[in-house]
């Protein structure tokens, strides 16, 4: 019986060169990319958002609702992380699933092209709330300087990300102890200065008609799924990942649990803390109700915090970004420039400059449109794909028996389909005709591309 390859070695040209990645990222070092891709600015900002979209306390649902369609999603990605583990992770998933030479050369077209958006958008989201919260600080900044600020966010990380992942993984777990520490002394300080009167005038809100609600829920839903959102870094390091069968489900699902428990106490001490409406229209509404509890050095050490969550966030959503690319160009799907690996430090060059240079240019565009574009856009290119990915791949004979498969199945890939296509149905109609048009774009883009190469569809016999 012929023995199964082993994932860690590194491949080596003849002249002692890596052809691919080294895998020196371990499972803390995996979970440390997760939980700061998540945390990042997302709450700190979006809280706001969700309170003017759901008023009540039916915002706790939508909160509820996206962590409860994360973690059937996360378990999505913790079997497809298991099975493929790759750089660049998606795109070999729709690939592997919907054929190389078929349908799967269009989804692994499709995610490339999407994340040549979401990317920038991801990216920048977190840089534009970086910059934010530094005008707390620093009063009086016009909107151009904070988009400056955020840009120049983003070309300082691409310099930081110019080396060895292994050093990389260093800083991020030395962060993400720092701000799990941070956010759990914020959530503590609500706790303790908890007014059950302010969370009773919240809780004894009128609710909303029906029809508001349920447009609502799903606006909420979307918000704390970008907030949530992150849980799959890792599977865009699989080729970079010690043990990666075992690594990768163990950093997805431990993640989604340590992060909502998290974000559902910040949402719920404020709201005992701040008058719901004063934190609906709060432009800094975590630095608000620090200085409301410890005045104003409270909340400067809070913005302070959220300052190096933003900027963690922002560095690791890079670091896996930047894989994809790379992974195209190494499958033929795209320039072959991108998929140069450093001669020394064995990373993805032209793809990491290309990625952090656009998301600088990204940092122009307003943060509510950023975050509404950038999950739509996804969930129709890839979050669905992905669901029935895990289908088609468990009918290979050829599938490892060492993978991780998610418990239940199929009924988490139900519940992730019916919550995509709720958020997708309860969308603004101009953020969803921005993912139809970028969904259209890149179909036209790859069969041009493809009658030009007489590649699959129009390929003869």
């Amino acid at each position: 019986m012929q023995s199964r390859p082993r994932l860690d070695i590194e491949a080596t040209t003849a002249t002692g060169f890596p052809t691919t990645p080294p895998r020196v990222i371990g499972f803390w070092g995996g979970l440390s990319a997760n939980v700061l891709n998540m945390i990042g600015i997302g709450p700190f900002i979006t809280i706001p958002l969700a309170l003017t979209a759901l008023a009540g306390p039916q915002v706790l649902l939508g909160w509820v609702a996206g962590a409860f369609l994360c973690l059937c999603d996360g378990l999505v990605w913790a079997e497809l992380g298991s099975a493929i583990p790759k750089s660049g992770g998606p795109y070999h998933y729709v690939r592997e699933a919907y054929g190389r030479d078929s349908f799967g050369k269009l989804f692994g077209f499709l995610y490339l092209w999407q994340t040549l958006l979401a990317a920038p958008l991801s990216i920048g989201s977190a840089s534009v709330g970086f910059a934010q919260y530094l005008a707390f600080l620093i009063p009086g900044m016009a909107r151009w300087q904070q988009s400056a600020v955020a840009a120049a966010l983003c070309l300082l990380n691409t310099a930081l990300l110019y080396r060895r992942v292994g050093s990389v993984q260093k800083l991020s777990i030395l962060i993400t102890v720092l701000v799990l520490g941070a956010c759990a002394w914020i959530v503590a300080s609500g706790v303790l200065h908890f007014d059950t009167r302010l969370a009773g005038n919240f809780l004894n809100m009128e609710n909303p008609d029906p029809h508001g609600f349920w447009l609502g829920l799903g606006a909420v839903a979307l918000i704390a799924v970008y907030d949530y959102g992150g849980y799959n870094n890792v599977c865009m390091l699989g080729g970079e990942m010690k043990q990666p069968r075992r690594t990768i489900p163990l950093a997805v699902l431990c993640s989604i649990p340590l992060v909502a428990v998290l974000y559902l106490g910040l949402n719920i001490t404020i709201l005992g803390v701040l008058p719901w409406n004063v934190a609906a229209h709060s432009k800094a509404v975590v630095a608000d109700f620090m200085q409301t509890i410890y005045g104003p050095a409270g909340s400067t050490t809070a913005v302070l915090v959220i300052l190096v969550a933003s900027w963690a966030s922002a560095l690791v959503v890079l670091l896996g970004y930047s894989r994809v690319p790379f992974a195209a160009a190494r499958s033929g799907q795209f320039f072959a420039v991108f998929g140069r690996l450093h001669p020394r430090g064995a990373f993805p060059t032209v793809s990491l400059v290309f990625v952090g240079v656009t998301s600088a240019f990204a940092c122009l565009l307003s943060l509510d449109d950023i975050i509404a574009v950038l999950i739509l856009v996804q969930v129709m290119f890839q979050f669905i794909a992905q669901c029935f990915a895990v289908v088609l791949l468990r009918r290979r004979p050829d599938r490892d028996p060492d993978a991780f498969s998610m418990p239940l199945y199929p009924l988490p890939i139900v519940i992730s389909v019916a919550g995509w296509l709720y958020i997708v149905a309860t969308g603004q109609p101009k953020h969803v005709a921005a993912g139809a048009l970028a969904l259209l774009g890149g179909s036209v883009v790859f069969l041009i591309q493809a009658k030009r190469e007489r590649a699959w569809p129009f390929r003869q016999p």
